[in-house]
């Protein structure tokens, strides 16, 4: 997630007597991003490996310019828990309790995580948002984390088995998506897990059902990288598909049938 670019990026806090720093033991040096740990790791361990075939995916899906000068993303991997949520409670006091962070300032795109169980999904994620953070001047908070949603998945189609469930179950409880509600949160603490998994769907739906709608998603792309206050994504969005709401609807329930609804994980 991104906060205020009001934020400064210090290497160490000191909380009480103990010194919490982040990782810098180690580094591993790739095109566009750097790995720093304490602990050792491989230049071609799959998790690097995995790094660089995200940013190919996301690059390629949403047609992103490769630049060689585009800023870089620092990835921090801490070797515990512990170790990680030292750092950030005296680095960031008052953040949310959360597995990873990505945190953008004027001086660094930089991505927080530990090792653990879920750090592919979690590093999956936070990467996506410094690769869309890394040569666009904004991008609206609900399509940050639709996007990262998306490419969070490890298999192809970007398709989240406990959302569609999560979303079927809300429908058939009268719920219906509002994207000009999605486009009006601007501080992630506004927004609750539904709106990720709705974001995740909006995205989903522009990237695999509506005619055209990809070529949609990709100009308001392109436009984020040269202008940071755009107009809002509904104008163009009810210009070319006014029953969009209904489309997503109707996308959602197509993939329950499709098979996709596995349960949730």
């Amino acid at each position: 997630m991104l906060l205020g670019a009001a934020l400064l990026l210090t290497g160490c806090r000191s909380t009480g007597q103990q010194l919490v720093s982040r990782p810098a033991r180690h580094t591993i040096q790739a095109d566009h991003f750097t790995v720093m740990t304490n602990f050792r790791l491989k230049n071609k361990h799959p998790l690097i490996t995995e790094l660089e075939e995200v940013r190919k995916q996301v690059t390629e899906t949403l047609d992103l310019p490769v630049d060689q000068h585009q800023e870089q993303v620092s990835v921090y991997i801490f070797s515990s828990e512990l170790e990680y949520h030292q750092y950030l409670q005296a680095t960031y006091p008052g953040l949310p309790r959360r597995r990873a962070y990505f945190i953008g300032t004027p001086g660094e795109l930089a991505v927080y995580t530990f090792w653990g169980d879920r750090i592919r999904e979690d590093l999956r994620h936070e990467f996506t948002h410094g690769i869309l953070h890394a040569g666009s001047k904004n991008v609206p908070l609900w399509l940050d984390e639709g996007l990262a949603e998306y490419f969070e998945v490890t298999h192809a189609g970007g398709t989240n088995d406990e959302y569609v469930e999560r979303l079927t179950t809300a429908i058939n409880n009268g719920w219906r998506p509002d994207i000009r509600r999605l486009e009006r949160l601007e501080e992630v603490g506004q927004m609750q897990r539904a709106d990720y998994q709705e974001a995740w769907a909006w995205v989903h739906l522009m990237l695999h059902d509506v005619p055209q709608g990809r070529e949609l998603l990709l100009s308001y792309l392109a436009e984020l990288r040269t202008s940071a206050h755009p107009a809002p994504f509904t104008d163009r969005l009810d210009a070319k598909f006014p029953g969009a709401t209904t489309r997503l609807l109707d996308h959602i329930a197509s993939l329950q049938s499709n098979g996709h609804w596995v349960g949730a994980k």
